[in-house]
């Protein structure tokens, strides 16, 4: 209907008198000099469609090709084979499930951690799955260790690729008795740590030119509460993580670096694992979820692993849920 009302209009106007039609006639029209060698009965967009410019539509908007959705496979674009990516926090919970999840789709694994030795599941990255994996001793509170350990990563890897920020701290107390000094180090850890980590592995990612991935894990508790949890300042750390991660995703995107954020709900970890031995009442909560259970380490590498990889090469600033759907509602 309204192609039809444009092109009644087009004839209307090359029907006025030439002084009066240059007057109404949009400037887009009486640039284009084609628009009066239109046959009648032929409105103007059919004669631009004979251009002589033979360039597929995806082409001239930007995009790669319009068949690449053929000649690339999902298995090609998840790989991470040739890539490196640094995990901070990796030495045991998610962070070393996520730097196996790397390490799985081909990734050299590089992760940072403030605990003297790894766990032992680490030394499988290289046994059993054959990449390349080094441990680096270093705290993302101290700026000059973890300018060092980048440092040593580049050294023993020659760049670095991918980043995981995966590194932090929980907080469960009550507000009204949380101190000073508790905040601040919670917000030290997790927000500033993550900003540091993130930091320089995208200084070194625009140094060597090539782009890059860097997923920062928030948390669920970011924007949702739940009264038998008192995560207060641990969930404003999150939030800041989440927000940072939508400023870095447009400042960096011109350097071809692509930012996310993951936010796990209950997961069991060691930690987890804890609190249901000192606070019995959250066993409750934990299989509180729609999907009636507990999150598992895997759940987080699979989405992780999307990230980093070409498959979400159009994925930038985007936050993914992975909380068995307690962020919608609780059973």
């Amino acid at each position: 209907m309204y192609l039809k009302q444009f092109c009644l209009r087009s004839r209307s106007l090359r029907r006025l008198p030439t002084p009066l039609a240059s007057k109404i006639r949009p400037k887009a029209f009486m640039e284009d000099a084609r628009l009066s060698q239109v046959p009648k009965g032929q409105c103007f967009h059919q004669a631009r469609s004979t251009s002589t410019n033979n360039k597929a539509p995806a082409t001239q908007l930007g995009a790669s090709s319009e068949d690449a959705f053929r000649s690339r496979t999902i298995q090609d674009m998840m790989s991470l084979k040739g890539r490196v990516t640094v995990v901070t926090g990796g030495a045991r919970g998610i962070g070393l499930a996520l730097a196996r999840g790397a390490a799985e789709l081909g990734s050299d694994i590089a992760v940072l951690d403030v605990l003297e030795k790894p766990s032992e599941a680490f030394f499988d990255l290289e046994k059993v799955l054959g990449v390349r994996a080094r441990y680096y001793r270093t705290s993302v509170t101290d700026p000059e260790g973890l300018t060092r350990s980048f440092e040593n990563v580049v050294k023993d890897f020659g760049q670095i690729d991918n980043c995981v920020t995966a590194a932090g701290i929980v907080h469960d107390k009550p507000f009204l008795d949380t101190t000073w000094e508790e905040g601040a180090r919670i917000l030290e850890v997790n927000v500033m740590g993550t900003m540091l980590s993130a930091q320089l592995a995208a200084k070194q990612m625009r140094a060597q030119n090539t782009g890059g991935s860097i997923v920062m894990i928030a948390s669920v508790s970011a924007g949702t509460a739940l009264q038998t949890q008192r995560l207060n300042i641990y969930a404003a750390s999150k939030g800041a993580v989440k927000s940072l991660c939508v400023q870095l995703s447009v400042e960096l995107a011109p350097l071809g670096i692509r930012v996310n954020t993951v936010s796990p709900g209950f997961i069991a970890t060691e930690m987890t694992k804890g609190l249901a031995v000192t606070r019995p009442e959250l066993l409750a909560v934990f299989k509180s979820p729609p999907l009636g259970r507990i999150g598992d380490r895997a759940d987080l590498k699979g989405v992780v692993g999307y990230l980093l990889s070409d498959a979400a090469a159009y994925t930038t600033g985007t936050d993914v849920l992975v909380t068995g759907g307690v962020h919608a509602g609780l059973f």
